[in-house]
This record gives structure tokens, C-alpha cells and sequence, in this order.
């Protein structure tokens, strides 16, 4: 009589595992908030053991830090997105796009947003200056003057103000609107972009 031969569990890849913990820790901070959520309710809704998380995680902050990281890749992800399925040398349309881009993605995503940058610290200073998102406008501003479709003395300097100004705007829509008018929202962005760089509104 054959004997029947016992599988062994697959275990899963790291980053498969991680990746779980994240989204539990990100499930609970949207559902009851960061400082009441416990590394064990972590695990147990990962379906993972307690030493697991520390396998990944020397901490909550640490896992909150790599949940501030998946954010601003996957905000600047939907951005670089929009921007990309401009034509090449569409200045006006990218610049544009990237606007679109941010609002729509800041919007989707606000309350992750609160919860993992304001819920766990205050806000830093570096954070609204030095990031991944204002360095890719950064970029933007810059390929625009070397290709002459503006002209601005300090691209770095005008990513800043205009990614704090737009990131505000998008908060003051979010608080005073029952029902944030996207599109309207996005135009005002596209015009003060514009009218920033020296284009002409539409």
C-alpha cells in the first residue's frame, strides 16, 4: 500500500512576508490608528509569528519609515505615469500632467497619508523639501530649460515652492470641501504651474 507523502508548507519569500506585514500595519492604522495599533495585532493580522516581524522590522517606527517610503514611491509612481504618456517634448502637457498627477494621487491616498507622516510625529521641515516627489519636479523644471520651453533661474528653488504650495492646496480643498471638485482642483494647479514657469494660461 502506497504510503501518502506529507507536503511541506512552502515558505514564502521575504519580501512576499514583509510586504504582508506592511499591508496589516497599513490596514490597522487606517482602521483604529497608529499609536493604538501593536506590533502583536500587526502580526496576528499578517498571520505571521511575533519574531517574524522583527525578522524585518527592528520597530513600529521602522516599519511606519518603510510605509513612508512605499508611499512617496507610489505617489511619485502615479506621477511619473501621467507625465509619461505625454508626447516627447510636450512641455506644456507634462508639466501639466504632473500636476494632475499629484493631486489625483494625493487625493486617492490622503488618509494613508495622515495617518503614517502626521498620526506617529510632527511634521519635519526636511520632509516638505527633500523628498523623492520634489526631486522628480526637480527634473522636470530642469529638462524644461535645457530644452528652452521655459526659462527659470532655479529649478530646485521653484520644485519646492511649487510642491508646497500645490501639496497645501490640495489640504485646504480636502478640509473645506464636502466633495473635493478634482477637476476644478487640478485646473487651478495646471494655471499656477503655468503662470510660474512664464507660460501663458489656457
Amino acid at each position: 500500500m502506497r504510503t501518502a507523502t506529507r507536503l511541506r508548507p512552502r515558505t514564502k519569500a521575504p519580501e512576499e512576508r514583509r510586504d504582508e506585514l506592511m499591508n496589516a500595519a497599513q490596514r490597522l492604522f487606517l482602521e483604529q490608528g497608529v499609536a493604538t495599533t501593536t506590533v502583536e495585532q500587526i502580526t496576528i493580522g499578517a498571520d505571521v509569528a511575533k519574531g517574524t516581524f522583527y525578522l524585518h522590522f527592528s520597530s513600529k517606527d521602522d516599519l511606519l519609515a518603510a510605509l513612508r517610503e512605499r508611499f512617496s514611491a507610489a505617489l511619485l509612481s502615479n506621477v511619473q505615469t501621467a507625465v509619461a504618456r505625454q508626447p516627447q517634448g510636450e512641455w506644456r502637457k507634462k508639466l501639466a500632467s504632473w500636476a494632475n498627477g499629484y493631486v489625483a494621487g494625493y487625493l486617492d491616498s490622503i488618509r494613508l497619508h495622515d495617518a503614517v507622516f502626521y498620526e506617529s510625529r510632527p511634521p519635519t521641515r526636511k520632509g516638505s523639501v527633500d523628498n523623492r516627489v520634489v526631486d522628480d519636479l526637480a527634473a522636470l523644471l530642469q529638462a524644461g530649460v535645457t530644452a528652452q520651453a521655459w526659462s527659470i533661474d532655479d529649478p530646485r528653488f521653484m520644485a519646492v515652492f511649487l510642491f508646497s504650495g500645490l501639496h497645501s492646496a490640495v489640504d485646504h480643498a480636502y478640509m473645506k470641501e464636502k466633495r473635493v471638485n478634482r477637476s476644478r482642483l487640478a485646473q487651478k494647479a495646471e494655471q499656477l504651474f503655468f503662470r510660474t514657469v512664464g507660460l501663458p494660461p489656457e
